[in-house]
């Protein structure tokens, strides 16, 4: 089957922020899905919706114009419903947000957050796309003693899946699959999963490792979800959305942030926040992933493998694929956050 890439020849020779390469809104635009009648009462929930820059607003406000019912979540609820105003700004009445109170890095919050989702969607989702993420802090632990990266980026994600997973089944039909979304980094090839040392308990603590840990977690985690649940029309896929200068890189040293705007190679891949949400939205929304998963995007492409490095540059790592693993690291975690199937 040829590789699914539309906008290839609009990310060939990228100008940096703002340049020809699509934004979010562009996406369901070129999918003819404004205000579509389709996609009228179909639910997304959207993880990691803060003001000030991320991808998740910018996500949230392109399937906004679709006319679905979008339901967001902050750990701090009054950010979210500033980014909520945001969105209700455009005049659209009718056309719903909601907030949730979630905080990934407490299972207790997650689950309290899952129930109250369920109980105003009426137990309905079709796209869960799980954007939220930190980046190398220092170590630290979550409320339930996992290193805060694995734990809040991927268990934390792993977790609400398990709480909305029957939404997305039942929601599920032969000609809309319901759709996982995880957004992982290009940080997943730098890495290996170590399921003898999930929480970095045995190991020097490295920020960036630990991050690239649970970028990988992410990859893995969607690809077995994929495995399990394709022949009961849930679908997943995770991606890359590029390189984006957000709040995420608060903890990076200015040479790894900030400073990246300095190197004229690196910064012509840079892009905006509505263009980084892009990949996010095209996996969500795009008829050609229709009942495709397992894939791996970037640059709203089904993506190729390449080299670790560098690191600006498209493209998965040879780790990315590796079944018998992604089950091993499935099974670990139901068990570190008391799944039982």
């Amino acid at each position: 089957m040829p590789r699914i890439a539309p906008y290839a020849k609009l990310f060939k020779d990228p100008k940096g922020p703002g340049d020809i390469r699509p934004t979010a809104a562009k996406i369901v635009e070129d999918q003819g899905l404004v205000d579509s009648p389709e996609w009228k009462g179909r639910v997304v929930l959207i993880t990691g919706c803060s003001p000030g820059g991320g991808l998740g607003p910018e996500t949230a406000k392109a399937i906004r114009l679709t006319g679905a019912d979008i339901y967001i979540t902050n750990r701090d609820i009054n950010k979210g419903k500033r980014v909520a105003e945001e969105l209700l700004a455009d005049g659209k009445t009718g056309w719903k947000v909601e907030v949730l109170e979630m905080d990934l890095s407490s299972l207790g919050s997650i689950r309290a957050a899952a129930q109250e989702f369920l109980r105003r969607s009426g137990n309905k989702l079709n796209v869960l796309i799980n954007n939220a993420g930190v980046m190398a802090p220092p170590y630290s632990k979550t409320e339930d003693g996992f290193e805060i990266q694995f734990g809040t980026n991927h268990l934390g994600h792993f977790y609400l899946f398990h709480q909305v997973k029957d939404a997305l089944l039942a929601s599920a039909t032969p000609t809309f699959c319901s759709r996982v979304v995880s957004v992982s980094s290009a940080a997943h090839r730098n890495t290996t999963i170590n399921l003898d040392d999930l929480n970095w308990e045995k190991r020097k603590y490295l920020t960036l490792k630990a991050y690239g840990q649970s970028k990988l977690a992410n990859v893995y985690f969607t690809n077995e979800l994929d495995r399990q649940f394709e022949a009961q029309h849930l679908r997943a896929n995770s991606l890359h959305p590029g390189g984006i200068l957000t709040p995420l890189a608060r903890y990076l040293p200015h040479e790894r942030s900030e400073g990246l705007k300095d190197i004229p190679e690196v910064y012509r891949w840079l892009m905006t926040p509505a263009q980084g949400a892009a990949t996010s939205t095209w996996a969500a929304v795009a008829r050609e992933l229709e009942d495709r998963g397992g894939m791996y995007l970037d640059e709203c492409a089904e993506a190729v493998q390449v080299v670790p490095e560098p690191y600006h540059l498209p493209g998965y790592g040879p780790q990315a694929i590796d079944p018998p693993t992604e089950k091993k690291l499935w099974e670990a975690s139901s068990e570190l956050v008391g799944i039982k199937e």
